[in-house]
């Protein structure tokens, strides 16, 4: 099977991590695309990702940051907002890498999330190498959990742009920037 260049939605890898948090899980959605970055961590696939944000998404996330401010949601800042020179491997749990929380951070497998009053989220990235060893598949995960009704009406805003937003972000690490 040919690797895809471009961003697909997928199933949630099998032997993640990620697993374990999809028990009641108010949304969840998975993408993957491939990367020549065989040496590359899952958390330093993030980062790259990250620091190659679309400057639409960003402007979505100052949208938001300005709206949410007055139902008591927390301003988290641009998604490319992250520490210059910082190595992945040097993140440790409870630190903050971008608009995030780190929970764990393994070499093929990062836990990245939020947890608020009003719902919880964690992302994958997830890493696993290709027969040959020339190519890593990259895999997003998003599992958002609501606490409550705020949380459930953020969602119903959030939801539809998360299906642009992350495959946006994830083709800065694939083969698709290269060849756009």
């Amino acid at each position: 099977m040919p690797s895809p260049i471009h961003p697909i939605e997928t199933a949630v890898p099998p032997n993640s991590r990620i697993q374990s948090f999809l028990a009641g899980a108010s949304f969840y959605d998975s993408w993957s695309i491939t990367s020549h970055e065989v040496d590359r961590s899952a958390l330093d696939h993030f980062i790259a990702a990250a620091r190659r944000t679309p400057r639409w998404v960003d402007a979505c996330m100052a949208a938001r940051n300005r709206v949410v401010r007055f139902f008591g949601l927390k301003d988290l800042g641009g998604l490319s907002g992250l520490e210059g020179g910082r190595r992945a491997v040097d993140y440790l749990p409870g630190e903050r890498v971008g608009i995030f929380t780190v929970f764990e951070n393994r070499f093929d497998e990062a836990l990245i999330g939020d947890r608020d009053k009003h719902l919880n989220v964690v992302l994958s990235v997830h890493r696993h190498a290709l027969p040959g060893g020339r190519e890593v598949v990259v895999t997003i995960t998003t599992v958002v959990h609501v606490k409550n009704a705020l949380g459930r009406l953020y969602m119903l805003a959030v939801k539809p742009m998360h299906r642009f937003i992350a495959p946006a972000v994830l083709a800065t690490i694939g083969d698709a920037a290269r060849t756009a």
